[in-house]
């Protein structure tokens, strides 16, 4: 039944409010145009005027079929608010498209075309999928919520049956000593696989042949192959490496980067933190951060369960990552050494002992999040791996680069303890991917480790 409207405009006691008011701005892309080096990194945006409070959920789509997903974001206050939604394109090749952003709440709306134009130079070989979303951000009087909300009813991301891989990851393994030319394979990681025997396509972003995995019945939760051994050379001008799966959402995975067989151009945008990350006496927010990242490059290889890094890694001593985006200059600024990311195992006893060293000289090596220590007079007194209370006699896999293992940072060499992988990627690149994969990264709290 219609609702009921009084003389006044007013909606009569029962009656549904009128939706409210959206009214987007100019969509833009910076720089509208680009010829020069590739890749390049273009950023799409629009406003759009709310009143206040209220929830916008709104997807970026573009002109190749692509989209990302579902984005929730909370206007607070009351009145007119004006937000900035944003999205960031990583341009391979030579390419021409448009960004528009499309409301499915509180009001089905979609905002003018964003469009850009790339010509690059000395990279004539590029072809096919040459650009894809890297992040996408929301800024103005609200605060995100549930960034990975799903979409809405009747959108492909909830039809298993066309988008059947729900997530897909993927995992660094080199397999050559040196660090350029370097052999590497891409592991494969799929989720949400429905039950069966069946066939997924994917390819490598920016590539342009697609290529199939068949996997078999009994496949499990996770489904997991080698899809890549790929070669580059300092003639390759690669640095990352991402996979996207044919089917109509276009999933992609995680970004691995590897920055040894040459950097990217100046300036390249690798994604955001949250607020700044800084370098202490002992290590700090910055050094959990770091340890962070090299757990997560090696881990679903090598089985690693921590990461250690000590603060002589850091590059400068007053380094930090400031809030706001972070470009490669600044990850190799804290990460410049390039160094492989390896892995050993060890006792809890050795480990007590290594860690036991630590001192206002050299500072502590701080681990990742599933470590915490106390150090007492030189001994460690409380230790906790995922937190449980680690044994003397318990076998740990430990991931550092090969500087630390070395005793070249002021902390002992890793002697008597056993070599597990040393297919890690170069603690740059481990940085920068983490990064990029979790962005807008918060700052660690810097508690990890408690020195008396």
């Amino acid at each position: 039944m219609a609702a009921a409207v009084l003389a006044s405009g007013a909606f009569a006691p029962g009656a549904q409010a009128a939706p409210k008011p959206v009214v987007f701005g100019t969509a833009a892309a910076s720089p509208k145009t680009h010829t020069g080096a590739c890749p390049t990194t273009v950023t799409l945006s629009t406003t759009v005027k709310v009143k206040a409070p209220v929830a916008l959920k709104y997807v970026w789509t573009f002109s190749d079929g692509d989209r990302t997903r579902v984005k929730t974001y909370r206007v607070g206050g009351r009145g007119l608010k004006t937000v900035r939604l944003s999205t960031s394109v990583e341009v391979t090749g030579d390419a021409r498209g448009w960004g528009a952003v499309r409301l499915t709440s509180p009001v089905k709306k979609t905002s003018g075309k964003a469009a850009f134009a790339v010509t690059c130079t000395g990279d004539e070989g590029i072809t096919g999928d040459t650009w894809d979303s890297v992040t996408t951000s929301a800024t103005g009087a609200g605060v995100p919520e549930d960034p990975a909300a799903p979409p809405p009813t009747g959108q492909d991301d909830n039809d298993p049956a066309r988008n059947p891989v729900r997530k897909v990851a993927i995992a660094f393994e080199r397999t050559t000593a040196v660090k350029c030319p370097v052999t590497f394979k891409v592991h494969g990681y799929f989720e949400g696989l429905p039950a069966g025997a069946q066939t997924v396509r994917y390819r490598l972003v920016g590539a342009q042949e697609w290529k199939t995995v068949n996997v078999p019945a009994d496949h499990g939760d996770v489904f997991s192959t080698v899809l890549e051994t790929i070669d580059w050379d300092w003639e390759t001008g690669k640095t990352s490496v991402r996979v996207e799966i044919d089917q109509p959402n276009r999933l992609t995975s995680n970004v691995i980067y590897y920055f040894q067989c040459g950097p990217p151009r100046t300036g390249t945008s690798i994604g955001v933190v949250a607020e700044d990350i800084v370098r202490t006496d002992m290590g700090g927010p910055l050094a959990e951060l770091i340890a962070d990242a090299y757990l997560e490059a090696v881990r679903t290889v090598s089985g690693a369960q921590v990461a250690l890094v000590s603060r002589k890694s850091i590059s400068m001593p007053g380094a930090e990552l400031k809030a706001g985006g972070v470009t490669f200059s600044q990850v190799w600024g804290v990460q410049s050494s390039g160094v492989a990311v390896d892995v050993r195992s060890m006792t809890g006893a050795q480990l007590k002992q290594l860690l036991g060293h630590a001192n206002p000289q050299i500072g502590a090596l701080t681990p990742s999040a599933s470590l915490r220590y106390t150090v007492t007079g030189g001994v460690v007194t409380e230790i906790t791996l995922n937190g449980a209370p680690v044994s003397d006699t318990q076998v740990i896999k430990v991931a550092a680069t090969y500087i630390l293992m070395g005793g070249w940072e002021g902390f002992p060499q890793w002697t008597g303890t056993t070599r597990v992988a040393t297919s890690g990627p170069d603690n740059t690149g481990a940085l920068a991917a983490y990064i990029a994969n979790h962005s807008p990264v918060p700052a660690p709290k810097g508690d990890r480790v408690t020195i008396r």
